[in-house]
């Protein structure tokens, strides 16, 4: 039981890889807030770990809202008691498109739930990790903008990605003082919904025409990851396993980036 009597908070958790990371944190003893914009979501992913005989609560907030974060968080410190591990994994892909296509306002909307959301997360639950004496945190970037930029118009997405990893390696040494560690994971094309939430136009005209090799996920013949295989990642990071390490971006993506 690698987090028995530690709570952590996963943000973004409602689907894909944060629920599959809040599932394997409740698994290995971890009382967990599970948190999502969406209340239906995060709540059927409570009882589930609650049927699997683990602990959670279901936090409905929106990451790049001060207000409805603030609460979030101390609700689940308030509910348990204590703050031990932070998740940021909350993203949109966002529209992709030509950057004299892309609208200051889908600009801005990646930004604020990607980097300002990540910011808030982080901001709000700081202070408690450091009551705690130590933590973990671990922030869900991606290949994009950290190992490819071959997505055709996704240049709000990627400077977001770049700037998480940015955070997690400057905070890393902010936070060692205080025992708290910081890494990134960098996941490659993985099997979520995350697509449904991608706006992409003018592919033809910000795209390079490149043929990749056949199978241009090596590890895995070209399929893709799934979210479970990235929730392992982050297990890792966040436990005792990986106590000295800290400041590194983590990719997950089976060789896909070495080929890009």
């Amino acid at each position: 039981m690698l987090f028995a009597g530690k709570v952590a908070l996963v943000t973004g958790a409602g689907s894909g890889i944060g629920k599959a990371t809040a599932l394997a944190l409740a698994r290995y003893g971890a009382s967990v807030g599970v948190l999502s914009r969406t209340a239906d979501e995060v709540e059927t992913v409570a009882r589930e770990i609650r049927s699997l005989g683990g602990a959670a609560l279901a936090l409905a907030a929106d990451v790049a809202d001060e207000a409805s974060m603030r609460v979030a968080v101390e609700q689940l410190v308030g509910a348990f008691g204590r703050l031990d591990v932070v998740v940021a994994n909350a993203g949109v892909n966002g529209a992709w498109a030509p950057i004299d296509d892309l609208k200051p306002a889908e600009w801005d909307e990646t930004i604020a739930i990607n980097l300002r959301g990540t910011y808030l997360t982080l901001h709000l639950t700081v202070p408690h990790l450091k009551q705690a004496g130590e933590g973990a945190i671990v922030i869900v970037s991606s290949i994009n903008g950290t190992r490819t930029f071959t997505t055709p118009g996704a240049t709000a997405y990627s400077a977001t990605k770049a700037a998480q990893v940015a955070m997690a390696q400057q905070l890393a040494l902010e936070l060692g003082k205080a025992r708290i560690r910081v890494n990134a994971v960098c996941p490659g094309a993985i099997e979520t919904s995350i697509d449904e939430n991608t706006d992409q136009r003018g592919a033809g005209e910000a795209g390079i025409p490149v043929v990749w090799p056949e199978g241009d996920i090596p590890v895995s013949h070209g399929k893709p990851g799934t979210a479970d295989e990235v929730a392992d990642a982050i297990l890792f990071l966040a436990s005792s396993k990986a106590r000295h390490i800290t400041g590194i971006p983590l990719w997950i993506d089976g060789g896909q980036g070495l080929l890009r």
